[in-house]
C-alpha cells in the first residue's frame, strides 16, 4: 500500500460484536487518536451513530460473509505457504487458513450461514446494514463510507509480534491496553492499576478496575486504531486473504512467520 490518504475522516470507529442482549461496543476516536466516544449499544443505535457521519470508516470485528470454498480449490490451497494438508482447511475462508498458519488463532467461518456462531451471523446483519447505506469495502477510493474487518487477535499480535494472553483476564486486557497506550491512544495507562493496589486493598480484594477497560471496549479500540491506520499510515497495513470471500485488515505491512 502507499502513503496516500484515502479521504479525510472527522472519525475512526470500530465495532465489536457479541451475542449478548447488548451485542455491539462501539468506540470512535479522532486525528489526534483520542477517545471521542465509547458506549454499548443496540444495532440499530450503532447503526444511526454510523450513519449520522458525514465521512465514517468503520472497522467492524467480524466476518463480511460465509467462507465461498475457497479453500477447498485445489488451485487455490497449492499457491500457499505453506500448502495445507489434503483435507483440512476446506472450511475455512482463506484469510483464516492465513492466521492460522502464521500461528494466530482464530475461530473458522462456516460456508452456511445457518452453521456460523450466533456473533458472526450478527455480524453478516450489520454488514448488510452498512452496505444499504452505502457503505463499501476498504479501499474504496474517493468513497466517503467504507467498511474494514478487524479481527482483534491478529492486530494485537501483529502490534505485539507475538499472541496477547486470553482477552478475558485481567493480565489480557492490561496486555492490550498497554500497547493501544503505547500507540498514543489515550486511554488510561494501565500500569496505574498497579499503583493503586496497597496491602489494605489486596486484602479486601478491592482492585482498582476502573484503570482497566473491558475487553470489547479493548478489541472496538483496536477496530478504530486499524481504521485510523488505513487512512493515515497505509504503508503501515495491510489486507489478507481475497477480496471476493472477505479480507482481514492488520495494522501490519506483514506477518511474522510464526506468533
Amino acid at each position: 500500500m502507499n502513503d496516500k490518504v484515502i479521504f479525510p475522516s472527522s472519525l475512526y470507529i470500530g465495532v465489536d460484536i457479541t451475542a449478548g442482549k447488548i451485542p455491539f461496543t462501539l468506540a470512535a476516536i479522532d486525528q489526534t487518536l483520542s477517545i471521542q466516544h465509547i458506549f454499548q449499544a443496540s444495532m440499530d443505535e450503532i447503526l444511526a451513530f454510523i450513519v449520522g457521519q458525514q465521512k465514517c470508516i468503520v472497522g467492524v470485528c467480524a466476518p463480511f460473509q460465509p467462507n465461498q470454498s475457497l479453500m477447498k480449490d485445489e488451485q487455490v490451497r497449492q499457491k500457499q505457504i505453506p500448502p495445507p494438508s489434503p483435507g483440512r482447511w476446506r472450511n475455512y475462508r482463506l484469510a483464516e487458513y492465513i492466521l492460522r498458519s502464521h500461528r494466530i488463532p482464530i475461530t473458522p467461518t462456516p460456508d452456511q450461514a445457518i452453521n456460523c456462531p450466533r456473533w458472526i451471523q450478527k455480524g453478516f446483519l450489520f454488514y448488510k446494514k452498512l452496505t444499504q447505506n452505502g457503505f463499501i469495502a476498504y479501499p474504496g477510493e474517493d468513497s466517503k463510507f467504507q467498511y474494514l474487518e478487524v479481527y482483534p487477535q491478529a492486530a494485537y499480535a501483529t502490534l505485539l509480534g507475538h499472541n496477547p494472553f486470553p482477552k478475558n483476564t485481567l493480565e489480557g486486557r492490561l496486555q492490550r491496553q498497554l500497547e493501544l497506550y503505547e500507540h498514543n491512544l489515550n486511554v488510561a495507562d494501565p500500569m496505574r492499576f498497579f499503583e493503586e493496589i496497597t496491602r489494605h486493598k489486596l486484602l479486601l480484594g478491592n482492585f482498582p478496575y476502573e484503570w482497566v477497560l473491558t475487553f470489547a471496549e479493548l478489541d472496538a479500540l483496536v477496530a478504530s486504531y486499524c481504521t485510523w491506520l488505513a487512512v493515515n499510515s497505509p504503508n503501515q497495513t495491510s489486507l489478507i486473504g481475497d477480496q471476493a470471500e472477505g479480507q482481514i485488515f492488520l495494522p501490519a505491512s506483514s506477518l511474522k512467520n510464526h506468533y
